[in-house]
């Protein structure tokens, strides 16, 4: 299987994520503001999971074009990152419509922290694959980020049992840090194509 079109078959797999999760906001009840406010939390966990999947998307982008050979475990790995990409609707909702409680909470950060260790899994086997001497191991970098990520993540799962929102801060917190794309892959890439 060629890197591209483990690609498609991601895109495709994220795009019904995000379609799943947007058939989850229900028209309200009642045609004035105060109909829209029960949708308020529900509609939060919507953007903030969309963020999510969007970052993910940007990301895995970047990271199987810097890339130049993939392999079966790397298409496994792959796979279960997408498997826990795949429970963001579920937990979503759940936590959406439970806003504040805190088994939700606490499972919309474990899906989370799967999430980011299959996508670290995933990054390892691509640079074991590439070589550390690839322009994959040159655009990957320090995994400062994606440790704190992780760290706020499992901190979030803990925090869920004593201040739920507490928890949902630190998963807003991880968005904003990974929000803008990195830059890396694309910089080492467009000087590869200077050259």
């Amino acid at each position: 299987m060629t890197k591209g079109r483990l690609e498609a078959f991601s895109d495709g797999v994220i795009a019904i994520l995000i379609t799943i999760m947007v058939l989850e906001l229900r028209v309200p009840h009642g045609d004035d503001l105060h109909a829209l406010r029960d949708l308020g939390p529900v509609f939060l966990a919507y953007v903030l999971s969309f963020v999510f999947l969007g970052i993910y998307w940007n990301n895995h982008h970047h990271m199987l074009h810097a890339s130049e050979r993939i392999n079966g475990a790397i298409l496994w790995i792959n796979h279960a990152l997408l498997f826990f990409l795949s429970l963001i609707p579920f937990a979503t909702a759940w936590m959406g419509h439970n806003a504040g409680s805190p088994i939700p909470t606490a499972a919309y950060g474990f899906v989370l922290l799967a999430a980011a260790q299959a996508y670290m899994f995933l990054a390892g086997a691509l640079l074991r694959e590439n070589g550390p001497d690839s322009r994959f191991a040159r655009a990957l970098g320090s995994p400062l980020k994606a440790n704190l990520s992780r760290l706020l993540y499992a901190s979030g799962i803990g925090l869920s049992f004593l201040r739920p929102w507490i928890a949902q801060v630190l998963y807003f917190i991880v968005a904003c840090m990974w929000f803008v794309p990195e830059r890396r892959i694309e910089v080492v890439l467009s000087s590869e194509q200077r050259h």
